[in-house]
């Protein structure tokens, strides 16, 4: 069984920055960073593998979000740095005991979620 605790997010104007923080307790695996967009599918963000592959990003946030993630507290954390509108979203910390690498960006391969944030970046 895992338990994931989520912290940060918040309002911000664009341009601006935000730190998200998850910990994690239980058995490891593949974390990741998950957002949410009201009328829209869950999309990844960017995470780390089983193994400690990575981190990957999705194209959309590279060069604005830093991921990382410390072993030995089972915390991952998401620096959020020149926020825009479209980064405006519930997001959510994950983690897959069983996630292969190639299904490293499907919300399925994931079997622990967190209970979400939510992310408002205002023009």
């Amino acid at each position: 069984q895992v338990q994931l605790a989520e912290s940060g997010g918040g309002t911000v104007q664009a341009g601006g920055s935000l730190s998200l923080s998850c910990v994690g307790s239980g058995q490891s695996g593949a974390m990741a960073w998950f957002r949410q967009a009201p009328g829209k599918e869950r999309e990844y963000v960017a995470g780390f593998s089983r193994t400690g592959s990575g981190p990957f990003y999705t194209d959309s946030v590279k060069g604005r979000f830093t991921i990382s993630r410390d072993k030995a507290k089972n915390t991952l954390t998401l620096q959020m740095d020149r926020l825009e509108s479209a980064d405006t979203g519930v997001y959510f910390c994950a983690v897959g005991t069983r996630t292969i690498l190639s299904s490293l960006r499907q919300p399925s391969a994931y079997n622990y979620w967190g209970q979400g944030t939510q992310v408002t970046v205002s023009s």
